[in-house]
């Protein structure tokens, strides 16, 4: 593909814009993203410092890197769509000659699952491509952590996207090294080949600094493009992120109405002085059970009233830690809260979880 204009790259960032419906805070996101790429050299090296230097000109908040390759952080709000920018990033990369190979990596099995789903299956209503002329017509070939083996396509000309759980590239890294006959070489040696990568991080936050990601960063791509709503390390002693292009907060999402704003139940003339923590927070419990039931009621009607489909409810708890965690669901499951009402309908959930 021959080089484009910078006319020709506006007009396909406009028309990846429009094909994908994509929110202003993503819109913004493909901008800079566009803005970055045409830094970069795709057809030869960088000199690492020379294009941060250039880039903090534009956005002085990219400190750093933080990686030995160039590697940038969009911090956006849970419920922007982050899936969606990916497929944005994706598809303005290939329709402007930049790249054909991309690595997209997800921190558990929970959100592998679901990059799978939006990633190469067109009838999915959350299919990130729909509206992409060029892959209606020409689907990328999707590899994934059950398929590399015998995966076709690695090393043809149309786009490629690879599709990892970091734990499980992790776990079979000896075998995704050594010689695969099937492919020729190895996996590892066929990805860290191409002068184009570009690794995209769903959820960086959750493994950007564990042992577990060293594997995949050895691959050293041409361009790393981080993507969370918490721009921090996880843990007691969390560090800001130091490559952040672009930060759109939760309070932006929800003044520009893309997140709810959430409903607080309270009593009238309710003093908190008057109980201890135990007994708060059972009423808190409570409370939040009695409003969940009343929405869930209005859901029902609604749906009734207008045909349109049943949306079931859910309340989020959040817990101190696990041990706090599993002390709560014993009590939520019990005889004492509302009967046994909700025994068997509460999941416990840990940050720690795949």
């Amino acid at each position: 593909m021959s080089e484009l204009t910078d006319q020709q790259r506006r007009r396909i960032r406009r028309e990846v814009t429009q094909r994908l419906s994509l929110r202003a805070p993503q819109e913004e996101s493909l901008k800079r993203l566009a803005e970055v790429a045409d830094l970069i050299d795709w057809r030869g090296e960088d000199d690492s410092q020379e294009l941060l230097e250039e880039i903090q000109a534009l956005y002085p908040s990219v400190e750093s890197f933080e990686r030995e390759f160039p590697s940038l952080c969009f911090a956006l709000a849970t419920g922007v769509g982050k899936t969606r920018l990916m497929g944005a990033f994706v598809a303005y990369l290939y329709l402007t000659g930049r790249s054909r190979n991309f690595f997209v990596l997800a921190p558990n099995t929970t959100i592998y699952a679901k990059l799978l789903e939006d990633f190469s299956r067109p009838s999915s209503p959350k299919y990130v491509f729909k509206g992409i002329a060029e892959f209606a017509q020409n689907p990328p070939t999707i590899v994934t952590g059950e398929n590399w083996e015998n995966a076709t396509g690695l090393k043809l000309g149309e786009a490629v996207i690879n599709i990892f759980n970091v734990d499980k590239i992790n776990k079979e890294k000896g075998r995704i090294r050594s010689f695969r006959e099937t492919l020729g070489e190895s996996y590892f040696d066929i990805l860290a080949g191409h002068a184009d990568l570009v690794m995209l991080m769903d959820e960086a936050h959750r493994y950007r600094a564990k042992a577990a990601a060293k594997a995949v960063y050895e691959l050293n791509p041409k361009l790393g493009l981080e993507l969370t709503a918490t721009p921090k390390t996880v843990g007691a002693n969390g560090k800001d992120f130091k490559n952040v292009i672009y930060h759109y907060t939760l309070g932006q999402a929800m003044e520009d109405g893309f997140v709810k704003e959430p409903a607080v139940a309270t009593r009238e003339g309710f003093r908190k002085d008057q109980y201890d923590r135990d007994q708060l927070e059972r009423i808190m419990l409570e409370d939040g059970v009695t409003y969940h039931e009343q929405v869930r009621v209005d859901l029902e009607l609604y749906a009734r009233e207008t045909g349109h489909p049943l949306v079931h409810p859910f309340m989020l708890v959040v817990a101190k830690d696990t041990t706090h965690a599993g002390e709560l669901k014993a009590y939520i499951e019990s005889d004492a809260f509302f009967g046994g009402a909700y025994r068997g309908r509460v999941a416990e959930v840990h940050s720690n979880q795949g």
